[in-house]
């Protein structure tokens, strides 16, 4: 149950919801516990004069009288406080996965109207564009630990979920890089329209298949002139063009429009052609099987090593590890699990959804494997390997689409004890 306070009364350990869409505050979620004097600051110059709180989620009262214990509170026994905790636990999961997907799903609408502008109303696109990208960089420097979370798709929106995907993987390996603000923002504009041209093919040739003729493989490849050309009428900035223009060029030379090798490709389009690569063998635009994360990463490693940037690729391969987030994995104990959020700063110890017969699967709790010394991943495993109780349990979905999401703020996850009700 939430009420109103001032902001002016509000202190760290507060657990707030901020009202308003996606891009009217700069954190990661709607509503979070206030983890730092910074952030209630950041909250002051938004120019609201109240939020809703949560008294119950919170750590500490608005009003000190309020921190004595009521003297007829009654008293749980052990089950029932594991059963309230369970509880309270879920419910904070719930409504981190739900905002997340809600504020993926606010993104990819406004994703759309940018695209839509370009060609009738190419100032309109670029200046929705750049809100747009400014909004993700805002979400992200917000807290040091930025988890990668994996939310549910966007229908048949596979462009908008496509351009999300690089965008939100390719600031975060931007901003494990190295990148400046300005080149952050531009490594960002660029992301989010590098398949701007695609809008100007006929729809037969925007995704090019197994066996498209000589005439069809040059009409896809215009998409890159043609998005160039859209970009510059938009006025964009030149690291933006740059990435529009460089995102299928390779550092072995074997790419196009160019055929640019190494350092002749900007970094931010180097980022951009390894990203857009990878969500293209996870979420393929045509007929071809989907990989899993795990074998997108492993194909990345074992054939992209000339192809794409060593300095780009290995700082992908440590920032996503060695399971990103929807992979499907078999733990130390034998238990099947699938990845749903990796920190992209420490990704050896993923939180994953565990299949356990015991426990709905609308009640489990994640397992933060970061906490649990003794149990890790075994293997990565595809689909058909798992047992059909297990594969419908975790229920993988046909595509992969990632978020923000951030650790410090994001719902607890279980300890291996915790998972089980008692």
């Amino acid at each position: 149950m939430s009420s109103m306070i001032a902001v002016d009364g509000l202190q760290v350990g507060m657990f707030i919801h901020l009202d308003g869409g996606w891009l009217s505050h700069p954190f990661p979620l709607s509503s979070f516990k206030i983890a730092s004097a910074e952030q209630i600051a950041v909250i002051r110059r938004l120019g609201l004069a109240q939020v809703r709180w949560s008294p119950e989620r919170s750590d500490r009262p608005a009003d000190p009288d309020a921190a004595a214990p009521a003297a007829t509170a009654p008293t749980e026994s052990p089950a029932q406080a594991a059963t309230r905790r369970h509880r309270e636990l879920l419910d904070a999961q719930r409504e981190a996965q739900q905002q997340c997907e809600r504020q993926f799903g606010e993104a990819a609408s406004a994703w759309r109207q940018a695209c839509d502008a370009a060609a009738a109303r190419p100032a309109e696109s670029r200046a929705q564009s750049e809100a747009l990208a400014r909004a993700l960089l805002d979400k992200m420097l917000v807290g040091d630990d930025i988890g990668i979370r994996l939310v549910g798709g966007s229908g048949g929106e596979r462009a908008a979920a496509h351009a999300l995907n690089v965008s939100v993987i390719g600031l975060l390996l931007g901003r494990a890089l190295g990148l400046g603000a300005d080149e952050m923002l531009e490594l960002g504009v660029g992301a989010l329209m590098h398949d701007l041209g695609k809008s100007e093919l006929p729809e037969r040739v925007r995704h090019l298949e197994v066996g498209a003729s000589a005439a069809e493989l040059s009409a896809y490849r215009d998409h890159v002139a043609k998005g160039v050309a859209l970009g510059r009428r938009m006025g964009l900035a030149g690291g933006a063009l740059a990435v529009i223009a460089q995102h299928h060029e390779h550092a072995d030379a074997s790419g196009f429009p160019q055929r640019l090798a190494g350092e002749r490709i900007a970094l931010a389009s180097r980022i951009v052609a390894l990203v857009n690569r990878y969500d293209n063998l996870c979420n393929p635009p045509t007929r071809v099987p989907p990989l899993t994360p795990h074998e997108a990463v492993a194909m990345l490693f074992a054939q992209g090593r000339g192809r794409y940037d060593a300095g780009v690729l290995n700082a992908f391969i440590r920032m996503m590890g060695v399971y990103p987030a929807g992979s499907l994995v078999q733990l130390t104990d034998d238990r099947y699990a699938l990845v749903v959020s990796v920190n992209s700063t420490r990704p050896l110890k993923p939180r994953v959804l565990v299949h356990d017969a015991k426990v709905a699967r609308s009640d489990a709790l994640l397992l933060d494997l970061e906490e649990m010394p003794d149990v890790g991943i075994r293997r990565s495993l595809g689909a058909g390997k798992l047992p059909a109780p297990a594969l419908e349990y975790l229920d993988p979905r046909p595509r992969v689409h990632y978020y923000f999401e951030p650790l410090g703020q994001a719902a607890p996850a279980a300890q291996d004890d915790a998972m089980a009700v008692v």
